[in-house]
């Protein structure tokens, strides 16, 4: 160590350093050039070092190439100003200098710009030119999928409301989207969940809607209960009808728990146009006539309901046995999830059909009646087509008959399966029809046992007309994320649910 130290303060004293901590005699401190080598940083010492020749000549070598550039650049841009008439120093002579009129470069001469500008934009019509490209290049709808605080909003009118390309010439407008289309996740998800959806909707009818992805339930919220889910999700609705008054529909798209979620909102948005209309009088209506089993004369938000759509919604709740095929119909294991259903917390107890307080029924069977002043079934009836979508197998959190609200008997064969080449994983749809049910609003409080409930649900549920598509993702290499992959829920992951969404898009009232 010794010796190291020794060859380190010969070393210095070869190169005329001082040792450390402090400065030969005579030098005065100056601020640092880069022509000798530092002693500290940022100064160095007046006088030179024997080191210190071969570092200025180096250094005069590169300032003479850095000379040599500057006036090559120099000799450059004055070929090219002489070469548009411009004196070098980027204006005309005094003599030739033209007088600048008002929004003209004082750079250029009225003729001369003139000219310049049509060789830039393209010729006369460069302007309009570059005005298309900037509208394609900002205005495409579906780049405006982008989260916004509080929700994820995508908006359909592209670069703004106001003229179009087309017809700002001709002095018309563009159509402005009138479809209020909301989306909502299930449970630990978020409103990117439905950004592949939104996209193509908007793609396919930028005129039409505008998607508005809901952002209030997501993550750990979603664990709250699809009470105060729903009750988020209706302030949310009513803040972007009250921000958009050129809307006049309105749809909802959810997907799984989201289902649930969608259904209580709408029960707080239902407005009812007169007092009298009860419900049992709207059943015998769209009993006595089919074609009229979705008037009930009611509004959501103020706006006229069209779609109400779920995707692997379960409906029926997860209690009932082979409701979640995760746990293979084995009688202790349903057991164990059903004392283990408080980690998802209420909406745990919601979905399990557990939250039984005061001598109230489960809030999913409130849901099949208009209970406690929340017109329930009355804001479902109010759409024009109610739709589910449901996996026929590989979704091993959402069974098929609580998805498709269904009786086991009521399941469709195999063999009745349809192979549709556009719509790869569509496998069978049900049209909706109209079913004589036998139910009373009585029947939520005498259901008892797991099997009475998801009678009486069923029941509710029926007295209203559905269609049915069940989709099947068996022969998928990503059938295992069959409850992801019905909605598409991340594209690298989740793609071969496309057709499905393209069903869904393509069958849409507008």
């Amino acid at each position: 160590m010794e010796k190291y130290v020794q060859i380190r303060a010969a070393l210095r004293r070869k190169r005329g350093a001082p040792r450390k901590g402090k400065r030969p005699s005579g030098q005065v401190a100056t601020r640092r050039t880069g022509t000798n080598p530092p002693w500290q940083p940022g100064l160095h010492t007046s006088s030179r070092a024997e080191g210190s020749v071969e570092f200025s000549s180096r250094h005069a070598s590169a300032t003479n190439h850095l000379a040599a550039a500057v006036a090559h650049r120099a000799e450059l841009n004055r070929k090219t100003c002489s070469s548009l008439g411009l004196a070098h120093s980027g204006r005309l002579p005094e003599s030739n200098r033209a007088p600048i009129k008002k929004n003209q470069s004082p750079e250029r001469p009225p003729a001369e710009s003139e000219g310049v500008k049509k060789m830039e934009s393209g010729g006369e019509g460069g302007d309009e030119k570059r005005q298309r490209r900037r509208r394609r290049r900002r205005g495409r709808p579906w780049a405006a999928c982008l989260p916004r605080p509080g929700c994820f909003t995508v908006s359909a009118a592209g670069e703004d409301e106001g003229t179009s390309a087309a017809g700002a010439d001709e002095g018309g407008t563009r159509p402005t989207p009138s479809h209020l289309v909301v989306t909502v996740n299930g449970i630990v998800g978020s409103a990117e969940n439905w950004r592949f959806a939104a996209k193509h909707f908007i793609k396919k009818h930028p005129e039409d809607v505008v998607v508005h992805c809901s952002g209030c339930n997501s993550s750990a919220r979603t664990f709250d209960g699809v009470d105060v889910m729903g009750r988020r999700l209706a302030e949310e609705v009513t803040s972007v009808v009250e921000n958009r008054p050129e809307l006049r529909k309105i749809s909802f798209v959810a997907h799984s728990l989201g289902g649930l979620i969608a259904r209580y909102a709408i029960a707080l948005l239902y407005e009812r146009d007169t007092q009298k209309d009860s419900h049992e009088e709207c059943d015998k209506n769209a009993v006595g006539n089919p074609s009229n089993q979705h008037s009930s004369g009611g509004k959501i938000a103020g706006l006229e309901p069209i779609n109400f759509i779920t995707f692997a919604t379960p409906h029926l709740g997860t209690r009932s046995h082979k409701q979640i095929p995760l746990l293979r119909g084995s009688n202790k294991l349903e057991k164990m999830a059903y004392s283990l259903s408080w980690i998802a917390g209420k909406s745990g107890k919601h979905l399990f059909l557990k939250d039984i307080e005061d001598e109230k029924p489960p809030l999913l069977l409130q849901m099949v009646t208009d209970y406690g002043g929340l017109h329930f079934m009355s804001a479902l009836r109010s759409f024009k087509r109610r739709v589910v979508y449901s996996n026929v197998c590989s979704d091993f959190i959402v069974g098929w008959r609580t998805s498709s609200i269904r009786r086991q008997h009521e399941l469709p064969e195999r063999q009745s399966f349809i192979n549709d080449g556009r719509y790869p994983h569509i496998v069978y749809v049900e049209e909706p029809k109209v079913q004589e049910v036998e139910f009373s609003d009585a029947m939520i409080y005498q259901a008892k046992s797991t099997s009475e409930m998801e009678e009486v649900i069923l029941k509710g549920l029926n007295r209203l007309p559905w269609e049915r598509v069940d989709v099947s993702f068996k022969k998928s290499r990503q059938r295992f994320f069959a409850h992801s992959t019905i909605q598409v829920k991340t594209y690298f992951m989740n793609s071969d649910g496309a057709d499905v969404i393209f069903h869904m898009i393509d069958h849409f009232i507008y």
